[in-house]
């Protein structure tokens, strides 16, 4: 055996897709150890551990996972349940992680640096393939590794207010008025929303649910105002699949969200391009420049920035990596998963072919592989993992056996533009009712299923960003 074959394989992140990893690991007998910058597993999850997702537990459960804690006596959950957050780390991922098998291999508190060759940057070639990655974490140590799993997720890297990509003037001076996506309004944040007028920016699932509960709150607590901004002039892209999606939690988001709206609790904004933020006496100015350069202001106490995620590939800066200059995503899976064209549930099959690298042995699997695509599904990730821990233990056939059973969304993709005529990806489209190609997803995806009341903001329908789900 090669010195480098005798060295562990790295999973970056003990979230769900990084513990599937290290399952998989456990089952092909390959010698591994998870690196978790949290104090426990699941911690990225346990930050939105108040929210109930829309997929049963049978599509959130990895199959390897599953194999070694029935083993151990694990009891499963209801599989049609919905679980929380908090309950998915709970009952799955921290059994999962206190398995004999694995736990002895998870590091928490390990944050990772850099990841490189040993006594090779990039430029060099010579002996690549066969030299040692090296793994350095914030603390100063350093591991090897025969290849990397870099299941380390886009939670910590959210996407800007600005309409650009980047910060709007002013996003850092309101940090103290300004809120990252799936705050627990109803809970630990209560009082920072209750009597208060709250603008949420964006058109995902994330988006929909803090909506949904602000409109809660509002009804209890005298004086409290919703303001919904998105960036297009058309709804289209924030329908989901209503009666034809296969998880009825997502497709009744929008229904919910559309009760709300119609009966004005919640305002919804269009064609809201944030231009610059301003502190004004406890509150803040949001400015709004339309396309024709003229600008408006609306004054609130919180924003809530629900504008989705973005990967941060700096910590594989000197290795080789292949990514498409759009997605950031791999440039084989880029086109499978791109928002301009799918939705969650009509993401093809993929695996290690369309997770490699030049970089040999190093693969980005779960959020991070979809670069800015919020098409990402946890079951996508789980398949992601096996077929590479398949790859890496020599079985190419079960690694390019690639299988994927995905709830069908209803909807196509993100381009605003109806699909009233002709064939989609979905089948044809009804031509007495134009289902819009959007699924907009933060955590997960789905959300309207059926018109919102308008108010307009008059910014030119070119303007809004047709790229991605997640963004407003």
């Amino acid at each position: 055996m090669s010195t480098l074959n005798e060295l562990p394989v790295v999973v970056i992140g003990a979230g769900p897709v990084g513990l599937a990893a290290a399952a998989h690991l456990c089952e092909r007998g390959i010698a591994f150890t998870v690196l978790e910058a949290g104090d426990i597993a699941g911690a990225a999850v346990r930050q939105w551990g108040h929210v109930r997702v829309f997929s049963p537990w049978r599509y959130d459960i990895d199959p390897a996972a599953r194999r070694i804690l029935d083993e151990a006596g694990w009891v499963a959950p209801d599989l049609e349940a919905l679980p929380t957050g908090a309950e998915l780390v709970a009952d799955y991922l921290q059994p999962l992680a206190e398995l004999p098998q694995l736990k002895p291999h998870l590091r928490y508190g390990a944050r990772v640096e850099a990841i490189s060759r040993l006594g090779l940057d990039r430029l060099r070639t010579a002996g690549r393939d066969t030299t040692p990655f090296l793994i350095r974490l914030a603390d100063g140590d350093e591991l090897l590794a025969r290849a990397v799993i870099d299941a380390s997720g886009t939670w910590g890297t959210p996407n800007v207010l600005g309409a650009s990509g980047l910060p709007a003037r002013g996003e850092g001076d309101v940090a103290a008025y300004l809120e990252h996506a799936l705050p627990d309004v109803l809970g630990a944040d209560r009082d920072r929303f209750a009597g208060r007028h709250t603008l949420v920016v964006g058109a995902g699932h994330s988006a929909a649910n803090t909506l949904l509960s602000l409109a809660e709150l509002a009804a209890d607590e005298p004086g409290t105002e919703v303001t919904w901004a998105i960036r297009t002039t058309s709804p289209a892209r924030t329908y989901g699949g209503g009666d034809a999606d296969a998880l009825p939690a997502r497709g009744a988001l929008g229904s919910r969200l559309r009760e709300h709206v119609d009966a004005g609790r919640i305002r919804l904004l269009t064609g809201f391009s944030v231009h610059a933020l301003t502190p004004t006496d406890g509150r803040v100015a949001v400015v709004v420049r339309h396309a024709d350069g003229s600008e408006e202001s609306v004054t609130v106490d919180r924003i809530v920035a629900a504008t989705g995620f973005r990967p941060d590939h700096s910590i594989a800066a000197e290795l080789r990596l292949d990514l498409d200059p759009i997605m950031g995503a791999t440039r084989a899976l880029a086109p499978l998963i791109d928002p301009n064209e799918h939705s969650c549930g009509t993401v093809p099959p993929h695996g290690v072919d369309q997770l490699a690298h030049p970089e040999l042995g190093y693969y980005a699997v779960g959020m991070k592989s979809y670069g800015r695509a919020p098409t990402f599904l946890m079951a996508t990730g789980y398949e992601q993992v096996r077929s590479v821990v398949a790859a890496l233990a020599g079985d190419w056939d079960a690694a390019r056996d690639v299988q994927l059973d995905l709830p069908e969304t209803g909807v196509c993709n993100s381009n605003p533009a109806d699909t009233a005529t002709g064939d989609s990806c979905c089948g044809p489209a009804p031509a007495a009712k134009p289902t819009g190609r959007g699924l907009a997803t933060g955590v997960a995806g789905g959300l309207l299923s059926a018109p919102l009341g308008l108010i307009s903001l008059d910014v030119a329908a070119g303007s809004g960003q047709t790229g991605g789900c997640c963004g407003s």
